[in-house]
């Protein structure tokens, strides 16, 4: 009993889940490993919940060519929960590309209204710092935490 308690005095949460990297009066940051359309739903609702009143961005990109051709409709329908939709290319991990296959499916079903960009994952720094933002969410399961550092340091 005494190793739980010590065990959950000192557990810091699960790394990448709905992760607060960078906290201001201005400015949100967050990194969620959400890479599932009923994952992402629950992340954007939840960032909802706490930020009602600001615009939220999220910054993703969908893991698997196999996952996106499956469930493009799902992602777009709990992206379209947010303001504004960045998608990088597909994190392909295991998978080799599927011709046809590609973010662009996500960004066309969007929902009409939400700002919405396609923006490749060597492009995307200098993409950020041409915008302003208030709550941005960096999404799913590929290598974009690794760019968490210089966003942040783009952002703050």
């Amino acid at each position: 009993d005494e190793e739980i308690r010590q065990g959950m005095a000192s557990f810091g949460g699960v790394d990448r889940r709905f992760d607060f990297r960078l906290k201001t009066d201005r400015l949100v940051l967050l990194s969620d490993y959400a890479h599932h359309p009923a994952e992402i739903a629950q992340s954007v609702k939840s960032i909802r919940e706490l930020y009602s009143d600001r615009k939220i961005t999220a910054i993703f990109q969908p893991h698997l060519y196999t996952r996106t051709r499956d469930f493009y409709k799902d992602f777009a329908d709990s992206l379209s929960l947010l303001d504004e939709v960045i998608l990088t290319e597909i994190y392909p991990a295991r998978e080799e590309p599927i011709p046809g296959v590609s973010s662009q499916l996500i960004y066309d079903n969007l929902r009409p209204g939400i700002e919405k960009y396609i923006c490749p994952k060597k492009d995307l720094l200098n993409f950020l710092a041409t915008k302003s933002f208030q709550v941005v969410i960096v999404l799913g399961a590929g290598d974009l935490d690794n760019y968490i550092p210089e966003i942040i340091k783009i952002l703050h």
